[in-house]
């Protein structure tokens, strides 16, 4: 097979200090490759000015970045698209990588959440496939979509979810050609302590401990997990939201962050609210929870704390919508996203019932252990293999 160079977006830092969710997905692809029998040769590309230390799954191939995108350029890049036109800035933003592309032997290019990239590869001996995380067509005409992507190899999309969204932009030639490769989960680094429940009873001497991490957005709905905090207001239960809205410890709050401190103040129950929380911590963290709550609002992909908190052990509570209901399969609760009442009663039915949190904690890493990278790698290799 030919090597398998991964190209993240300009900017990102392939490092264990953030929480990028793609530099996360190569890292544990890339891993999983390097411990296969037949091991197949990983690089990803990264803009030589991003923080270190860096993963050292894939080999390093650096560049310097071109400029950054901003937001009138994408709208200027829309409306060139509409026009038939080439989007000239996502094109810039993506030359510099285009351009050590073009100097390496030929391989799988992945391009990461980067459907501009293939046309600049169009010259080039590499077998170049869109690997979609998100929607990224969604500003896309169907004609577009054929102009930008007539030569890919083919199109991966992290969940069935995902894949029926990206169908919508796609002329049937380029819809046929989608494969779905859903995210791993990194099952040695999270594990479960010894304990699946960790808790005695109901007169344990610390409260039920209820969480949230992410990003800390209206999108991922952490304002509905205390919304679900005030209806229950228990003092046997603890609400921890975790993370910032961006990747900083110490970022000045923004006007979401404070909207759910006064949430919180109001709910009359008992919440803790924890800053940004790097790669290297969230394991450790995630085995101290009793209850993991994803109640996202907008349609995930395929978020990874999900399955990282079924590794731990922990009981998940997530929304109903996008690819969630795949990541947690049977061994999860789902409740209909932006629905305080249903996960009000959702988490006071596991509060009440330890054997349930027991059983549900071991179905949820018996999901993920069935589920880890080398899963995702041999399905996303099967796939390679057939381009």
């Amino acid at each position: 097979m030919r090597p398998v160079i991964h190209a993240i977006t300009p900017g990102d830092h392939f490092s264990p200090r953030t929480g990028s969710a793609i530099p996360t997905v190569v890292h544990g692809l890339a891993g999983a490759a390097a411990r296969d029998p037949d091991p197949v040769p990983q690089s990803v590309l990264i803009d030589r000015s991003t923080m270190t230390p860096r993963y050292d799954s894939a080999a390093a191939i650096e560049y310097d970045r071109g400029p950054w995108l901003r937001r009138n350029d994408r709208a200027r890049d829309l409306v060139r698209g509409r026009l038939g036109l080439t989007r000239a800035a996502s094109a810039r933003f993506h030359g510099s990588s285009a351009d050590v592309l073009r100097e390496i032997e030929p391989s799988f290019v992945l391009a990461h959440n980067a459907p501009v990239l293939p046309g600049l590869l169009r010259d080039t001996p590499h077998r170049v496939v869109l690997y979609a995380h998100n929607d990224v067509l969604r500003s896309y005409t169907r004609r577009e979509a054929r102009r930008a992507l007539g030569d890919v190899a083919g199109i991966i999309s992290v969940s069935h979810a995902l894949a029926a969204q990206l169908r919508d932009s796609l002329p049937s030639s380029l819809a046929e050609r989608i494969h779905v490769v859903g995210n791993g989960v990194d099952v040695e680094r999270f594990h479960p302590d010894g304990d699946p429940d960790g808790r005695s009873g109901p007169d344990t001497a610390r409260p039920l401990r209820v969480a949230f991490v992410g990003r800390v957005i209206r999108e991922k709905g952490p304002d509905v997990l205390l919304r679900a905090a005030r209806r229950l207001a228990r003092p046997d239960v603890e609400f921890v939201v975790v993370g910032s809205h961006g990747f900083a410890r110490d970022a000045v709050l923004s006007g979401y962050e404070q909207e759910l401190r006064r949430l919180a103040e109001e709910s009359g129950a008992r919440v803790r609210f924890e800053p940004f929380v790097d790669r290297e911590a969230l394991p450790r963290l995630l085995r101290e929870l009793d209850v993991f709550v994803v109640p996202s609002r907008w349609p995930d992909p395929c978020p990874l704390t999900a399955g990282e908190g079924m590794a731990s052990g922990v009981p998940v509570i997530a929304s109903r919508i996008g690819g969630l209901p795949e990541v947690v399969g049977d061994a999860g609760i789902l409740v209909p996203p932006d629905d305080p009442d249903a996960l009000a009663t959702a988490i006071g039915r596991l509060a009440d019932d330890p054997a349930e949190r027991i059983r549900r904690a071991e179905a949820s890493r018996t999901h993920a252990m069935a589920h880890d990278w080398t899963w995702a790698w041999s399905n996303l290799r099967s796939v390679l293999d057939v381009l």
